[in-house]
């Protein structure tokens, strides 16, 4: 079987590649570019910035050494047109934009593979080193997203927007190993990444640059529309944010809301930033099928990508076909709206969407 393993100069998707051409896969390297230089970047390792000609070769001299063929896709205009213009206005509308999500979906497992066929290359399945587990699970014909075995490393939430076409040709050798153990493997097969730090950020610069916005001043107010400050523009604050406020002393305030019509920041205290309820659209079902309106389905659920889901949860589709409304007594701090709202079932992703509002 032939396996197009996307390589990011990173250890994962190395060892990923390791193991399958191990295992008698007929493997072969891919990598996305993204970056032409048209910003400025910055000096965090990150996804998008200008240490990417380091990580490409970086992953064309694991690729040589490990014998299988490596290939680079242009992928920039496309990125810049789809990711970056997505990230801009959602940011500026407001709202708090989920740009890896959304790259998952339609470059890494979208244009990338496709670019890849494109041009000829012949392969049976597409290979990452995202930490996750697909199941196929005969009784529904579903192809399932189940989290990964090492829990500090689980990305299912990032990966929840797959449509069942990608999720039935991925392969995801990372999802029941654990960090530690990728780590050794490399260390075993002296990898010069084996102890590269792992990507954090989105961009590697200033994400001002990206908005492209001029600093507008506006006020910090609080529940009542009292002013409490200043600030250079909504754009620059994030819902659930404590630091940076410039309105230190006593009680701290959080950021509970951005008015982008007002250019204003609404902070409150902590319980203010506390919810019991939200609403997403934009669904994406992935271990079940819609349910029927109004039907109950407990669950537990993140709402952002750093720990374990939350719960006891609950969700049901609204009579619209188009929304979910969840509810979690125990309640979430910093719901911001524009992040991606992910419904589990233990292990297993049911289905996601991008949260609108916390009613």
């Amino acid at each position: 079987m032939k396996v197009a393993v996307g390589l990011s100069g990173g250890v994962d998707s190395a060892v990923s590649a390791l193991l399958l051409k191990a295992q008698g896969y007929e493997v072969v390297g891919i990598t996305m570019k993204l970056w032409n230089g048209k910003y400025q970047g910055g000096n965090r390792d990150a996804c998008f910035g200008k240490g990417e000609a380091e990580d490409i070769e970086t992953a064309a001299r694991f690729a040589d050494r490990l014998g299988i063929p490596y290939h680079v896709y242009d992928c920039c205009e496309e990125y810049d047109r789809s990711i970056v213009t997505y990230f801009r206005e959602t940011y500026l509308s407001g709202f708090t934009p989920n740009p890896c999500v959304f790259c998952n979906r339609l470059m890494k497992f979208g244009l990338l593979p496709e670019l890849a066929r494109k041009s000829g290359l012949e392969f049976d399945k597409f290979a990452t080193g995202h930490y996750a587990r697909v199941v196929h699970n005969d009784g529904t014909g579903r192809y399932e997203l189940h989290r990964a075995l090492d829990e500090g490393k689980d990305q299912s939430y990032f990966l929840y927007r797959l449509t069942q076409e990608q999720l039935g040709r991925q392969l995801f050798p990372m999802g029941g190993m654990t960090k530690s153990e990728v780590r050794s493997i490399a260390r075993q097969h002296d990898l010069p990444m084996a102890d590269k730090p792992d990507s954090q950020d989105f961009y590697s610069g200033d994400v001002s640059e990206l908005l492209g916005a001029e600093d507008r001043a506006g006020d910090i107010v609080d529940l009542d529309g009292k002013v409490l400050g200043r600030h250079r523009g909504f754009w620059h604050y994030t819902v659930g944010q404590r630091k940076g406020l410039g309105i230190g002393g006593g009680t701290p305030y959080y950021v509970v809301s951005l008015d982008a019509c007002r250019n204003e920041v609404v902070v409150g205290f902590e319980k203010d930033a506390v919810k019991n309820s939200l609403e997403c659209t934009d669904l994406n079902w992935v271990g079940m099928a819609p349910p029927e309106p109004g039907r109950d389905i407990p669950c537990t659920l993140k709402v952002r990508s750093a720990g374990a889901p939350k719960g006891p949860a609950s969700f049901s589709l609204l009579e619209d076909g188009r929304t979910i409304k969840a509810r979690f007594p125990e309640g979430i701090a910093g719901i911001a709206p524009g992040q991606s709202a992910v419904f589990y079932s233990d292990t297993k992703v049911l289905a996601g969407g991008v949260i609108r509002r916390q009613p």
